[in-house]
């Protein structure tokens, strides 16, 4: 499920509430399956397996996104692709996410900026991180 948000400022926020190493993790697989799901349906394939490990956050920076705290963080990862007759290693890969808690405190979002607008402001897509 995907929303949009509109709307960004900048102020403070703390970084003692920046996501933990399994929502980052999480993060990036969603970002990988966004963009390996519509591939292998294209290519009618089974859609490969992720196995993210190492993950080195290099840096957070704290932003508001639609008056709620979030984060951007960039680093790198290691990553196995698990597909059905080979398995596909990648060190080092570059992540590059946002992230936002949401206002109860108890579940994530993974946000991107929707570049399609032609508008001033920025706009934003927002997922669901699982947990």
């Amino acid at each position: 499920m995907a929303f949009l948000l509109t709307a960004c400022q900048s102020s403070a926020v703390p970084l003692e509430f920046a996501p933990d190493g399994k929502i980052v993790q999480q993060a990036i697989a969603l970002q990988l399956e966004q963009r390996l799901n519509p591939l292998s349906e294209q290519l009618k394939t089974t859609k490969p397996r992720l196995n993210i490990n190492n993950i080195n956050v290099q840096n957070i920076d704290t932003v508001t996104i639609c008056d709620l705290p979030s984060y951007h963080l960039t680093g790198t990862y290691n990553l196995k692709l698990i597909l059905p007759r080979q398995e596909i290693k990648q060190n080092k890969n570059k992540f590059d996410v946002y992230l936002q808690r949401q206002a109860e405190g108890k579940t994530w979002r993974l946000l991107s900026k929707d570049n399609k607008t032609s508008k001033q402001e920025s706009v934003w897509k927002s997922y669901l991180i699982s947990m």
